[in-house]
């Protein structure tokens, strides 16, 4: 699940919005699936028309293709003939031709960040745009980026190195307090050291290949009242290293979040179990040279090859389990992603995920995601749909554990049946052992023997449901499901008079 500010859903600048949830899908015409569209890139078709040549785009010629039967886009710099693609584009023609003729890259970072277009568009390439001359050398003016980040942005971090004979330490300097582990990403692969660390919305990226090997643990640590984040690599040959290494692209930099790329690494299957009769449980583990921690009600993308083309989509991890000492211990949380995944028999993606073998890999992204939640929070509302379930599961652990000021958390989730209520059991033992905590659950489809609320969405519901434990208690309701459910939900929630402050919505 992806989360999105609720003032405006979907954001129009939203990095999360997604196709099948924070932009109207399109119904495709008969052979017009993403499947399809696989084929015909693979058929040796000439789908740029220009017989396989690649040219040098000039601004004036981009222009001129901006038709939808001769429609051109750029993106970061690479000119796209994307009329093949029109009808095979889920968000519909209308959508594509906002770009046409022109530069689509911040169009396309708005709706379509987390899409692998290189690999989905490759046979459309039709070749660079041509760089515009610019002022004279010596001449430069000073970086937009840098002038935007010393008039709004946080102070660029720095950082520095030292060694004993066994060990490389790393201290980044942030100048923030109370940063926390969950923002600091490394990985090591290969030869090239990444060291992320995200502050407020900038990303501040250390990327080197090391002078030495070193051994695949290493440890972070952040002190937090002065922002300092150590992390210290073994060495594997207990030599004196002359300098840390060479820089890797953007090394040292500090931009906007925005800016950046996704990146991958690939993480091992260790276990899937049946959850409900189309839901289950992923285990994946990290390298043991990454540390990664998914914040809160962040998410990741996962990607797979299918059928020679990368395919990506977005999931927001879950605990093991609500209820730790109800099962056996799991497995050590900061090696281990878990995933509650609706397996769809006619898609795409999801039969390929269930069909990996224990053992096998997948790649995964660095969370992405702007969920906050207050320590002074007193009443918390979840509402969810289906797997939209999922981005609650740590927020409702999470807050009974880690909020003192809290009094109640609610959720009300809605299903078809009683057999695809996930983790049911699970709630109703929290709902038992935590009196603050307490579930109800409603069923659009039930059997004659249920019980319980039945239905849809509805003020009359909804009305009941959010009751303040204060007549001004702080208030945070958080709203998932498809999308016609979450924008139903936010129009009834403001009718209910609940401020956009007070509303958090994830698209599913």
């Amino acid at each position: 699940m992806l989360n999105v500010p609720s003032q405006s859903f979907p954001a129009p600048s939203s990095q999360q919005r997604v196709s099948s949830g924070g932009r109207s899908k399109v119904p495709l015409k008969p052979g017009r699936s993403l499947m399809d569209w696989i084929r015909l890139t693979k058929s040796g078709k000439d789908l740029t028309g220009l017989k396989g040549r690649l040219i040098e785009v000039t601004e004036e010629e981009l222009k001129k293709h901006n038709k939808k039967d001769d429609c051109w886009i750029c993106i970061r710099g690479y000119v796209y003939n994307v009329s093949p693609y029109m009808e095979y584009h889920p968000g519909g023609e209308d959508e594509l031709m906002r770009a046409a003729g022109s530069d689509g890259t911040d169009l396309f970072d708005q709706v379509h960040r987390w899409v692998n277009y290189e690999s989905m568009l490759k046979e459309c390439l039709v070749g660079r745009m041509a760089v515009k001359p610019t002022v004279p050398k010596g001449m430069l003016p000073k970086s937009q980026v840098t002038d935007t980040l010393a008039k709004e942005g946080p102070i660029s971090p720095s950082y520095d190195w030292f060694q004993t004979a066994s060990l490389v330490t790393i201290v980044i300097y942030t100048k923030q307090k109370d940063l926390k582990l969950d923002s600091v990403i490394v990985d090591h692969q290969y030869e090239s050291f990444r060291a992320e660390t995200i502050i407020k919305d900038y990303s501040y990226l250390i990327h080197i290949e090391l002078s030495h090997e070193i051994q695949e643990d290493f440890s972070v640590r952040v002190i937090h009242n002065v922002g300092k984040i150590e992390i210290v690599l073994k060495k594997k040959e207990n030599t004196s290293w002359e300098c840390l290494g060479h820089p890797l692209e953007n090394h040292n930099s500090f931009v906007p979040k925005k800016d950046t790329g996704l990146y991958y690494r690939k993480c091992q299957l260790i276990s899937k179990e049946d959850v409900t009769h189309d839901t289950k449980l992923f285990c994946l583990m990290l390298p043991p040279s990454t540390h990664l921690q998914v914040p809160i009600g962040q998410h990741v993308y996962l990607k797979l090859t299918i059928t020679g083309t990368e395919i990506v989509k977005p999931y927001t991890p879950v605990s093991d389990s609500l209820l730790s000492e109800f099962k056996e211990p799991g497995f050590p949380n900061n090696r281990y992603i878990y995933f509650l995944i609706k397996i769809y028999p006619a898609g795409l993606f999801t039969p390929e995920l269930d069909h990996l073998q224990i053992g096998d890999f997948v790649s995964v992204s660095s969370p992405e995601g702007n969920f906050k939640i207050s320590q002074e929070l007193e009443d918390l509302f979840l509402l969810a749909a289906g797997t939209g379930f999922t981005p609650m599961v740590k927020i409702l652990n999470y807050a009974l554990i880690n909020i003192p000021s809290l009094r109640k958390v609610k959720l009300m989730f809605f299903n078809k049946t009683e057999d695809d209520i996930i983790w049911r059991s699970q709630l109703e033992k929290l709902a038992f052992k935590d009196k603050r905590f307490d579930v109800e659950f409603v069923l659009s489809a039930p059997t004659s023997e249920w019980k319980g609320k039945k239905g849809h969405i509805s003020p009359g519901l909804l009305s009941k449901f959010l009751k303040r434990s204060l007549d001004k208690s702080r208030v945070l309701i958080c709203i998932c499901g498809p999308a016609p459910f979450t924008e139903q939900g936010i129009r009834m929630l403001h009718d209910l008079n609940f401020s956009k402050d007070e509303i958090h919505s994830f698209t599913a």
